[in-house]
């Protein structure tokens, strides 16, 4: 079996080539693994690179060497081989995808990383592509594809980044018109935002669904209504918290295993960080399975039995 480490320069504050580079060769020489390196050389080049080795037909396991992002772009390479699994060296701005896990700095562990166990977990196809955590369309999405605009700036790291992004947003405008289309419901009007949730953990922090699970074969929806700017920093504390359902006059909670989302104009998708454009959007769970690995000794933490009752008054 190959292990194939895919190191992307842009994930984090700074190029971290170097330091992931001398850390792979001293395991895997230790080991005596058959291993690559491989370096991206721009946006794509990940999922270029993962899905060429995928398509040898070789057994192959490819290290996402970054956070989110390059983590979305390997996945998506890999997407419909069963030969190649996945996994992420933990490295970039956010690293919110492994948070589902009960142990989320084991994958900051590469000697963990090589003695590792498989979970097969659920993809979220979007349009032609592919989202493994979160994908968001509105307000959201042009958050979270702007943090990497901050994201290098001192002091404005993880939460702090996507909060100068939130801010920086809103003053651009809140709600647009759109028309979504689920469990037989169409939902026709000005909306925030909607969240379509696979994982549980993104934006440096954000929890908005706690009872997802990557593993079920459904997808958590959050339609939030139009609000005005005083009601944003209310509305931003409950959804980042997870009690969304505090505030059901404003947001609205489906399970489903697909929707369609139709705008007015072309408009951002956040995938995973991962920044795509559409003016007709569908969304379902992706017939391909992931096999991801992780340290034997980590698992998916549990999904909550009780959640936070919902405040009266």
């Amino acid at each position: 079996m190959k292990h194939l480490f895919i190191i992307n320069p842009a994930a984090g504050s700074r190029d971290r080539t170097a330091d992931y580079s001398a850390a792979i060769r001293i395991a895997c020489d230790a080991r005596r693994l058959d291993y690559e390196i491989r370096v991206s050389m721009g946006p794509g080049d990940c999922a270029k690179i993962a899905r060429e080795a995928a398509s040898t037909g070789e057994e192959v396991r490819l290290y996402a060497c970054g956070g989110d992002g390059t983590l979305n772009e390997v996945a998506t390479g890999a997407a419909g081989y069963p030969n190649a699994a996945v996994t992420v060296y933990s490295g970039g701005s956010g690293n919110d995808f492994v948070r589902i896990f009960d142990d989320p700095k084991a994958f900051f562990d590469l000697d963990r990383l090589l003695d590792a166990q498989e979970s097969e977990l659920d993809l979220i196809r979007v349009n032609d592509d592919y989202a493994l955590n979160i994908c968001s369309v509105g307000l959201d999405a042009r958050i979270g594809t702007d943090v990497s605009n901050y994201k290098r700036f001192p002091l404005l790291q993880g939460f702090r980044a996507y909060a100068v992004s939130t801010l920086v947003n809103v003053i651009r405008g809140i709600g647009e018109h759109y028309v979504v289309e689920l469990n037989g419901e169409k939902i026709d009007g000005e909306q925030t935002m909607i969240c379509v949730c696979n994982g549980r953990f993104y934006g440096g922090g954000f929890n908005p669904v706690p009872e997802a699970d990557p593993q079920d074969g459904i997808l958590e929806v959050l339609v939030v209504k139009k609000v005005s700017r005083l009601q944003v920093p209310g509305v931003v504390g409950k959804y980042k918290a997870g009690k969304y359902r505090q505030l059901p006059q404003l947001i609205r909670h489906f399970s489903t295993d697909r929707l369609t989302i139709h705008c007015d104009a072309p408009t951002p998708i956040n995938l995973d960080g991962e920044l795509r454009r559409a003016k007709n959007v569908e969304i379902s769970v992706a017939k391909e399975k992931l096999r991801f690995f992780h340290p034997r000794d980590v698992k998916i933490a549990p999904v909550p039995r009780e959640l936070s009752p919902v405040e009266t008054g």
